[in-house]
């Protein structure tokens, strides 16, 4: 890795019930990305609490920055003076709506990221929700149970590059990821909470090939473990450049994948291959 690159980080986890616990573990590895000169840091998706019961009791108003979990990340990214991409966390409000709650006992499942300075940047809500058949021990995955999608796309300009924003089971959407890249993504952040069984089959694939058809930086903060007797998650949280070709990646288990983000091989790339103008459909 080339000193003058900056250095972005995925975070891998495996977060359980105890939402203290997982913040602290979070803590300690946003500070290990910060010593390893990481600028953008990325958490996994449900880093705070996996499998702690509903999630609306965790859940926080939009902008309410003394609630612990909006306060403790802008405390991080002030502190290490970087980018921070906040995996996911549970909002009771809609995307710049604080006064229009949610009722019904869901939350929006929320990728904030943060400045430099602590002050949000952006918000992306999961478009796609888990409501699958998995052959594993939870068989059963119901997240529009817990969840209410959301529908806007979102990018946000940062001095490391264009960030598109994305969550987990969107990997599975192409389409969304065509219409980050239309417009301005460079650099697309991929927080999960993959299972062990999907995850196995799919994970690098479909983050290889998201970095392929839109030419992209892929940046995939996965859990990695086992968070309980029934729910166990792949890990491999790693980073992908615009030609595919995997740069770093944590197979299992608490850890930091981490790269030097090239943008003038971005453009070169795009240059060579000029896909977006070669479309016909």
């Amino acid at each position: 890795m080339s000193d003058s690159l900056p250095v972005v980080a995925a975070v891998q986890m495996v977060s359980k019930a105890n939402i203290h616990d997982n913040l602290e573990s979070a803590r300690r590895l946003i500070a290990e990305a910060a010593a390893r000169n990481a600028q953008l840091v990325l958490l996994p998706e449900n880093f705070a609490v996996l499998d702690g019961g509903p999630l609306q009791q965790y859940g926080e108003i939009e902008g309410a920055s003394q609630t612990l979990l909006q306060r403790f990340l802008a405390e991080q990214a002030k502190i290490h003076r970087l980018i921070l991409v906040a995996g996911t966390i549970p909002l009771l409000s809609r995307p710049g709506k604080p006064d229009e709650i949610l009722t019904d006992g869901r939350v929006r499942p929320a990728c904030l990221v943060y400045g430099r300075d602590g002050a949000v940047l952006a918000r992306y809500d999961k478009m796609h929700l888990f409501d699958v058949t998995v052959e594993d021990r939870q068989a059963e995955y119901s997240e529009s149970r817990s969840f209410e999608p959301g529908d806007e796309l979102a990018t946000v300009k940062t001095d490391l590059g264009h960030l598109g924003l994305s969550i987990c089971y969107d990997l599975r959407f192409p389409e969304l990821y065509r219409r980050l890249r239309e417009s301005g993504a460079e650099l697309i952040t991929v927080p999960s909470a993959f299972t062990h069984t999907t995850g196995k089959a799919h994970w690098e694939p479909l983050l290889r090939a998201r970095a392929i058809e839109n030419q992209c930086y892929v940046i995939a903060a996965n859990q990695g473990g086992i968070h309980n007797e029934r729910r166990e998650t792949w890990g491999h949280s790693m980073i992908v450049d615009p030609w595919g070709t995997v740069l770093d990646c944590i197979p299992s288990g608490e850890g930091i994948a981490v790269a030097g983000i090239d943008l003038a091989l971005l453009r070169k790339i795009r240059h060579n291959m000029p896909v977006m103008s070669h479309r016909r459909i």
